[in-house]
C-alpha cells in the first residue's frame, strides 16, 4: 500500500515536471526552436490539426525556422495559422516553404517572458505540493483504518517529503536555466 502511494506520487510529480518543461518550450527565447510553434493549429479538411501534423518544422539557423508543408496546397493555410496564433511571428512564403525569422527580444519582452516562466514554475510547485497533500491524506487514511502503523506512516511521510523537495529543486533549477536563457542577449 505504502509503495503504491509513493510510486503514484512520484509519477504524478514527474508529470508536473514534464508539464513545466512543455510550458517552458512554449516561451520563446531569441533562438529558433520548433517547439515555439507547438501550439499552432492549422485547419485541415474541416478540423484543426497541430502544425506538426501537416508540416515539417526545422531549424535553418539559430534565428530562423523553416516550415515545409506535407501538401504544397496547405502552405497558405499554414502561413495564415502561424500569423494568427498570437506569437508575433511573420512567415515569409517562398512558394515551397515558409521561413520564419525570430525577432530580437527587447528588454521589456524578456522581462515579460521571465515573468511568464516564473508563473509556470509556481504552478508546477503548487501541483507538486497538492500531490504531496494527497499522498499524506492517503497515508492518514491507512493509519485510521489500521492498515499501517504510525511508524510506517512517519517513514513514508519522510520519503514523500524527500520526493517533494527533489521535485521542487528540479523546478527551481529549470526555472533558473530558462531565465538565464531568456536574459541572454
Amino acid at each position: 500500500m505504502i509503495n503504491e502511494i509513493k510510486k503514484d506520487a512520484q509519477a504524478r510529480m514527474q508529470k508536473s515536471l514534464e508539464s513545466l518543461s512543455h510550458a517552458f518550450g512554449q516561451i520563446r527565447t531569441g533562438k529558433a526552436h520548433p517547439s515555439i510553434l507547438g501550439s499552432v493549429m492549422v485547419p485541415y479538411y474541416g478540423s484543426d490539426t497541430p502544425l506538426s501534423g501537416v508540416a515539417n518544422v526545422t531549424v535553418k539557423d539559430s534565428r530562423t525556422l523553416q516550415v515545409v508543408a506535407f501538401e504544397r496546397n496547405m502552405l497558405a493555410a499554414v502561413d495564415k495559422a502561424i500569423q494568427s496564433a498570437g506569437l508575433n511571428l511573420n512567415p515569409t512564403n517562398l512558394g515551397e516553404l515558409l521561413l520564419i525569422s525570430m525577432p530580437a527580444l527587447t528588454e521589456e519582452t524578456r522581462k515579460g517572458f521571465t515573468k511568464q516562466a516564473r508563473s509556470a514554475a509556481e504552478d508546477a510547485r503548487v501541483a507538486v505540493r497538492n500531490i504531496r497533500r494527497d499522498a499524506l491524506g492517503d497515508l492518514k487514511k491507512l493509519v485510521k483504518d489500521k492498515e499501517i502503523s504510525e511508524d510506517e506512516e512517519r517513514r513514508a511521510i519522510a520519503d514523500i517529503d524527500k520526493l517533494t523537495k527533489e521535485s521542487e529543486a528540479m523546478i527551481t533549477k529549470a526555472t533558473e536555466e530558462k531565465e538565464k536563457d531568456l536574459m541572454a542577449v
